[in-house]
């Protein structure tokens, strides 16, 4: 049975310059460059530079228009909005493909390709007099080291793989022979399987001294209770002095970790944090300037205005000649809404970073952390009359050169907490109240969360030991007895 029925609904949809103006907004200073450079060589009717007849050019495009929409109706249908905005056309989920987790490394092509980290490894193999099965194995443990430098892999697991791919019928103990082999390739400590091995290696290559015969002696036999600092245990464990103890320590943290890191990283591309904004104190008073690159000069090319100016004059209008003004009338649309964003986001950027400014006043003008105040995407959105999204665009992805370095403009919001008078304080003068507590402890006896909850109690901060804990791993700050030093 057919039904008809009349409903009424109400719908929110984005206009063109919308769409463009939030997404230039969240552009930083070096992807707000590319995409303008992109706009510029995608629409021809955008100039880069200064125009003296600006004012004209906007009349003839205004006065044509009008002769536009006597021939045979061209109007916001005609036109279509998707050919230039551009990154509009596809969705993000159309040019991905969901083979990775979120938390993979994003995996970006490095500019310039030298010696890789395994052939360098590779490359050492040939100084070594191996038979072809040693050279087998050698290769096939060197390509199983990862950018660190481990082999994070079972000796069992890399034996069935030789099997079935090099068609290398082995032992594991043949494999572990080879192994001390990779062992000795440098950086010292590739090829570990552990960090207790990678330790060890680097330090039996020391030049051997008491320190590093203790060293050794505590990293092969008593690594546990060295990585928990239990420092009673290793004296008596040892029989040694707390100097003795001292110097061994002093030997084991002076190694790398991660042999590989600084070979495999040299391939990786160096960002370079431009600032979108800058803070100056004059006089007492703060300054804040738009970094210029935001403030690119633009204007409507004269001769598309032209073009226009020539179809109304021609007295004989074929379809060619309207196909092209269709195109051409798109074109300029296209340029005078971009430069009517860039405005915009100027605008909407400065007015933004000034509030927060304004409402930081007592940071910026002392650089004192502990001045910061509480601060939430709310308090900027409510004061300069904008959406909370806009503000939250601006902070993200924004950066701020200040007289104390360039800040993430989003570190400066942060929750209040109440202290004990009663005032709201910001949970970054708490964290850094906390750090400074913890920075001038006593290593020997450092400070448990329960006394640091005590503490700041005592200063006027009443939280909770979960609370501490939570602000301590926030700042990246191990628990009491990782912080033990003898």
């Amino acid at each position: 049975m057919l039904k008809q029925q009349l409903q009424f609904k109400l719908s929110q949809k984005l206009s063109p310059q919308q769409i463009q103006l939030m997404k230039l907004i969240q552009l930083p200073t070096q992807a707000f460059e590319q995409r303008l450079k992109q706009e510029l060589e995608e629409n021809p009717a955008l100039e880069g530079g200064k125009e003296d007849s600006l004012n004209d050019i906007d009349n003839e495009f205004d006065n044509s228009s009008d002769d536009f929409n006597d021939t045979e109706s061209i109007n916001a249908e005609d036109i279509n909005v998707d050919e230039y905005l551009s990154d509009d056309e596809i969705p993000d989920y159309r040019t991905q493909a969901n083979n990775y987790s979120s938390d993979d490394e994003e995996k970006s092509i490095p500019y310039a390709a030298g010696t890789s980290f395994t052939q360098h490894l590779t490359n050492q193999l040939n100084t070594y007099r191996l038979s072809d099965e040693e050279r087998d194995i050698a290769e096939f443990l060197v390509g199983s080291v990862d950018e660190s430098g481990y082999i994070r892999r079972d000796l069992s697991d890399i034996m069935d793989d030789l099997a079935f791919t090099q068609n290398v019928y082995t032992t594991e103990d043949k494999i572990k022979d080879v192994l001390h082999i990779v062992h000795q390739l440098d950086p010292a400590g590739v090829g570990a399987r552990n960090l207790q091995e990678c330790l060890s290696i680097q330090l039996h290559r020391k030049q051997k001294t008491a320190a590093t015969d203790l060293a050794i002696n505590i990293i092969d036999y008593a690594f546990e209770q060295f990585t928990k600092k239990h420092y009673k245990k290793l004296l008596q464990k040892f029989d040694i002095s707390e100097d003795q103890l001292k110097e061994a320590i002093s030997e084991i943290e002076h190694l790398n970790p991660k042999p590989g890191g600084s070979y495999a990283g040299n391939n990786k591309i160096v960002e370079h944090v431009v600032p979108d904004f800058a803070i100056r104190i004059v006089d007492g008073e703060l300054e804040l300037t738009l970094n210029g690159r935001n403030a690119p000069e633009l204007h409507v090319s004269r001769e598309y205005s032209n073009m226009l100016k020539g179809y109304k004059d021609a007295k004989d209008k074929s379809k060619s000649q309207k196909d092209a003004v269709i195109f051409i009338k798109q074109k300029l649309d296209a340029a005078k809404w971009f430069i009517e964003a860039i405005k915009q986001r100027q605008q909407t950027l400065f007015v933004t970073m000034s509030a927060i400014m304004h409402y930081q006043k007592d940071y910026f003008l002392s650089g004192d952390e502990r001045s910061l105040k509480p601060m939430i995407l709310k308090d900027i959105a409510d004061e300069i009359n904008m959406d909370v999204s806009t503000v939250s665009r601006v902070a993200n992805s924004k950066y701020v050169d200040t007289p104390y370095g360039t800040k993430l403009i989003k570190e400066f919001f942060s929750e209040s907490m109440k202290n004990d008078q009663g005032e709201d304080v910001s949970t970054k003068e708490i964290k850094k109240i906390l750090e400074t507590v913890i920075e001038e402890e006593d290593k020997k006896k450092p400070l448990t969360d329960e006394t640091l909850a005590a503490i700041l109690k005592e200063k006027g901060y009443p939280i909770a030991r979960r609370t501490v804990a939570k602000y301590r791993e926030q700042l990246d700050i191990p628990v009491a007895r990782l912080r033990k030093k003898i």
